[in-house]
């Protein structure tokens, strides 16, 4: 009831207010809860790796310049490559690690999003006899996939980072605390969030585009 109230304030053309788009995005994120978790779920995937990589590089470069030998023996028996940690050896690897989780995050926000346009093509059609502009309906697609892609950023962070707190004590147990990074820890999660965000917001433009294109006479006659 409240997003149709939401809804018929449309139908005055003209400039709708950013809060009326933004509470009509937020209702039709909550009327569709189970197609925005699958579209998060991509998102929470991709910065979950995305996290866990920079924190991984991070806590091993601290752990192998502690120069423990009982650490030295932890490190060798998990396969870790001592040498290329030490030199630097590993960020091209981790780059190209990197730059695979932002593909992953942009391609599964632009297609659960696209899917989302496809599924609501009749909703589209209804607003836009209503009297909604392109800008209301791209205005609209913007603030719902943004939204789905910070929260999914989000909890990618915290998962990823719980995950790499739990996999490394378990492997090297109290030597992760000798000298934790904190600095490393506190840029990697700062340079997911932005990364994650920005991903979000450059992916949510072409879907929203491709809502506000479509002709109302023709969304109409898509059958539920």
């Amino acid at each position: 009831m409240a997003e149709n109230d939401k809804l018929s304030e449309i139908e005055e053309l003209g400039s709708v207010p950013w809060k009326v788009i933004f509470d009509v995005s937020v209702a039709g994120l909550k009327r569709r809860f189970l197609r925005s978790l699958i579209t998060m779920f991509g998102v929470i995937l991709g910065i979950a790796f995305l996290t866990y990589m920079l924190m991984n590089e991070s806590i091993l470069k601290a752990l192998v310049a502690q120069n423990s030998d009982a650490l030295i023996r932890l490190l060798q028996k998990n396969s870790v490559d001592i040498i290329a940690y030490s030199s630097g050896e590993t960020d091209t690897m981790i780059f190209l690690l990197i730059g695979l989780s932002l593909l992953i995050c942009l391609v599964g926000i632009i297609n659960a999003m696209l899917m989302s346009v496809t599924e609501r093509i009749k909703e589209i059609g209804t607003l836009k006899c209503l009297g909604a502009l392109d800008s209301f309906i791209i205005k609209s697609y913007f603030i719902e996939s943004s939204l789905q892609g910070v929260v999914g950023t989000v909890l990618g962070i915290a998962l990823g980072f719980c995950v790499s707190i739990v996999l490394n004590l378990f492997y090297y147990g109290k030597f992760v605390f000798i000298d934790f990074p904190f600095a490393a820890i506190f840029f990697a999660v700062i340079l997911s969030f932005l990364i994650g965000t920005i991903i979000s917001v450059v992916a949510a433009i072409w879907p929203a585009i491709v809502a506000a294109k479509k002709e109302p006479v023709e969304a109409m006659r898509v059958e539920e």
